[in-house]
């Protein structure tokens, strides 16, 4: 789905997103990616399956007031063991398909908030 937005104020906004692929600015990638208004990270987990502890500690190290995960073409929340670096840090974590998580980022971002999108990739069907 291709999202329409005009500005960005040098920020980084995803412009679309498809099965195995998610463009962010003028760039598509085809792996899991870290999203801030300032950075583009790659994440290493490929899939739902391979979430660990450590990637959500690698989230949490980044400081923002709410971590937005797009969990490919299905929502699946994570088990809390995962997601406790974020809870002791207390950042907030919403938890989404993501389709849903590439619009939420873009709109949080457009607010000027501290917001991280952690995108895995949408799995072809």
């Amino acid at each position: 789905m291709k999202i329409q937005l005009e500005t960005g104020g040098g920020q980084n906004l995803v412009r679309a997103y498809a099965p195995g692929s998610i463009t962010v600015n003028d760039k598509a990638y085809s792996r899991s990616l870290i999203v801030t208004p300032q950075t583009l990270t790659d994440w290493p987990p490929a899939s739902f399956a391979d979430l660990l502890a450590a990637h959500f500690e690698m989230l949490a190290e980044m400081r923002p007031e709410v971590v937005i995960l797009g969990t490919g073409a299905k929502l699946r929340f994570p088990p809390p063991r995962l997601t406790r670096a974020l809870v002791e840090a207390n950042i907030g974590l919403e938890v989404m398909d993501t389709g849903a998580a590439c619009r939420t980022y873009n709109i949080l971002m457009g607010d000027g908030r501290r917001v991280v999108a952690a995108l895995l990739m949408i799995e072809s069907e």
